[in-house]
C-alpha cells in the first residue's frame, strides 16, 4: 500500500460561494482558504475537504471526460462523517437547509446513520457506532 500522508477530497461545486456558505454551516467552521477556484476546510491534521467551481474542473477534465455540469444534483461522492453526537450533527445539518435523504437509521454494518444532499447533491452521512 502507498503511504499517504494526508487526504483532500475535492467536491466540483455549481457555485463556489453557496457551496461555502453551505459547508461552513454544515461543519460549523470558516475555510481554511477562500479563493476563485477553491474553498478549503481543514478537518482533521490528515483531511481537507475542497470546492472547486465545475468550471474551473472542466479546463482539466474536458474533452477526455464528460463536463461536470452535466451531473448537477446527481450524487458523485458521499462524505461519511463518524461524530460524537449525532442527534446534534442531524439538527445541525436541518438548520443548515441540507435536503434531508434518510433520518438517524440503525444500519444492519453496525452504525447509527444519517444522511443528507448538498446544494450539488453530494451525500453527507453523520454517523456513530451502535450501542453494543
Amino acid at each position: 500500500m502507498a503511504s499517504q500522508k494526508f487526504l483532500e477530497t475535492i467536491l466540483y461545486v455549481n457555485n463556489q460561494e453557496k457551496s461555502r456558505t453551505f459547508y461552513q454551516k454544515i461543519l460549523r467552521q470558516k475555510p481554511d482558504l477562500d479563493v476563485p477556484g477553491m474553498t478549503e476546510f481543514t478537518l482533521s491534521e490528515f483531511s481537507k475537504i475542497g470546492l472547486m467551481p465545475n468550471k474551473g474542473m472542466a479546463e482539466i477534465l474536458t474533452p477526455p471526460m464528460p463536463h461536470p455540469d452535466l451531473a448537477n444534483g446527481v450524487p458523485r461522492c458521499e462524505l461519511y462523517f463518524y461524530v460524537e453526537n449525532i442527534q446534534f450533527e442531524f439538527d445541525n445539518a436541518i438548520a443548515s437547509d441540507a435536503q434531508l435523504i434518510s433520518p438517524i437509521t440503525d444500519r444492519d454494518w453496525g452504525d447509527k446513520v444519517c444522511y443528507f444532499a448538498d446544494p450539488d447533491g453530494h451525500i453527507i452521512a453523520f454517523a456513530q457506532k451502535q450501542s453494543p
